[in-house]
Parts: C-alpha cells; structure tokens; sequence
C-alpha cells in the first residue's frame, strides 16, 4: 500500500498540486563529492511536472571540472582495487589448491 502524496503548493512553481520531495538520484555525496542538490539546505516539494524538469536538469548538468576530475579518479581507483582483489583471490586459490594437492599426494604416500 503506497503513500499518496501531499497536495500543497510546489516549491518550484507555485501552484496547489499533489507534491513530492525531490532527492538526487545520484550517490557521490558518499564520496565527498558535492553538488548543487547536495549543497541545498531543504530539498524542495515539487510536483510532477518540476520534478520531472528538475531531474533533467540534474542529468544535464556538466559538474565542475574539478568534480569530474575527482569522480573519475575515485572511478579508477575502485576498478583498480576490483581488479587487485581479483588477482589476490584467484592467488589464494592457486594455493589453497596446490595445499589440497600436496596434502592428496602426502596421504597416498602413507597409505
């Protein structure tokens, strides 16, 4: 059962509408990244209308070359740790399974 919307005034233009809370729709305010949405004090209450125009606002927005520059280096940064963790965990199965093939060897020289 979903929640219906608050019928006020939209924060963007004025009229009495059913409204919603916009919210960013993007994750970089976990990384330290701001931006304009993250910077706002209030998230406004819009209707569809401005919501949907607010959105394709944001999509749009180039961001500063300062910002990008940053999420692209936070980018490569996790991709690299990806792939390292990659390699360490195909290396500790290389090991376990040359152990397990040892330890084989050894019973069946006992045996």
């Amino acid at each position: 059962m979903g929640t219906t919307p608050i019928e006020a005034r939209c924060d963007h233009c004025q009229q009495l509408r059913p409204l919603f809370l916009y919210e960013p729709d993007h994750d970089f305010h976990l990384t330290g990244i701001t931006c304009e949405w993250c910077r706002r004090e209030k998230q406004p209450l819009l209707c569809v209308r401005c919501f949907s125009a607010e959105t394709l606002r944001e999509e749009a927005d180039p961001g500063s070359p300062e910002g990008n520059a940053l999420a692209a280096a936070l980018i490569e940064a996790t991709e690299r740790n990806a792939r390292i963790i990659a390699r360490q965990e195909e290396a500790a199965a290389r090991d376990r399974a040359a152990c397990e093939g040892i330890a084989e060897a050894t019973r069946n020289a006992d045996a």
